[in-house]
């Protein structure tokens, strides 16, 4: 919801952005009030800016609700196929599925939150209430806590203090709660858990794709709390993304003498560089 007090934008981009941001996986179809409602737009001003974007097939209207039609669902998936770093670790993410049987995610930071680039998931993987470019906020989750422990500790105060959205009774309370998790996620190497701080029921356990930096990225493994064995996975996803890190950040030889022949990777120079700059600066890397 969009905090009403606050004046509407002016710019017609902001608006339709708004609008289109009111839809989520919780809520595919919405009425004409409902998207004023979670627009902060005015009526008349929201059914002015549904009738072009139904004509320009961002939206569809039928049965009295409004979802999102094909341009949207086209561009979305564009956008997911071209993404680099989801090409690059789709085969490691379903050898880890294979191998596990539980649900795998690939994830972003992109500011609070996560944003999911690729899910594997089986039969048990409707108990896991997630969809690719969903987001789920990052202090609650493994994957968000993997990423975060390689951040600058003041930048995640910065950020974080005064917004620590709660989403079960576990999630933690406060940022300084928040830091000294991250403390422990450092000291095993990058390895969260979430046990059912970001959804009643669910644990996942996550080690991030990083270099000698920041993480770039994180897998996760996410399954139901009561018969998720963290411990036995963590194994699993440490070597997934141990494998993912090499290919995304191969090191040259330590060797003087064969420094003319770095070691062969998966990427061609200049690749991850690409990759880096495509994401935008929308993501923390």
């Amino acid at each position: 919801m969009v905090d009403r007090r606050s004046p509407p934008p002016a710019s017609m981009i902001e608006r339709m952005t708004l609008i289109l941001g009111a839809f989520d996986g919780s809520a595919p179809r919405l009425t004409l009030q409902e998207i004023a409602d979670r627009s902060g737009l005015p009526r008349s001003t929201t059914h002015r800016i549904l009738d072009t974007l139904v004509r320009l097939r961002w939206l569809e209207h039928r049965g009295g609700g409004y979802r999102l039609g094909m341009r949207s669902l086209e561009l979305g998936g564009l956008a997911v196929a071209h993404n680099e770093l989801r090409e690059a670790t789709a085969p490691l993410l379903h050898d880890l599925h294979l191998r596990t049987q539980a649900t795998v995610h690939l994830s972003v930071l992109d500011r609070l939150d996560i944003v999911y680039l690729d899910r594997v998931a089986g039969r048990g993987g409707s108990a896991v209430k997630t969809r690719v470019g969903g987001r789920t906020p990052a202090h609650a989750t493994a994957a968000g806590k993997a990423m975060l422990a390689w951040l600058d500790p003041r930048v995640v105060d910065a950020t974080f203090r005064d917004r620590l959205v709660p989403r079960t009774p576990r999630t933690l309370p406060t940022v300084e709660a928040l830091a000294q998790e991250l403390v422990a996620v450092r000291a095993r190497g990058g390895v969260a858990y979430d046990r059912e701080e970001s959804a009643p029921g669910v644990a996942c356990v996550a080690a991030p794709l990083r270099g000698s930096g920041r993480a770039i990225a994180a897998i996760s493994l996410t399954g139901p709390a009561r018969e998720t064995d963290l411990v036995r996975l963590t194994p699993y996803v440490e070597q997934t993304t141990r494998q993912a890190s090499a290919a995304l950040f191969p090191r040259l030889p330590d060797d003087d003498s064969r420094r003319d022949h770095p070691v062969p990777s998966a990427w061609p120079p200049g690749a991850l560089d690409k990759l880096l700059q495509g994401m935008g600066g929308d993501y923390w890397l």
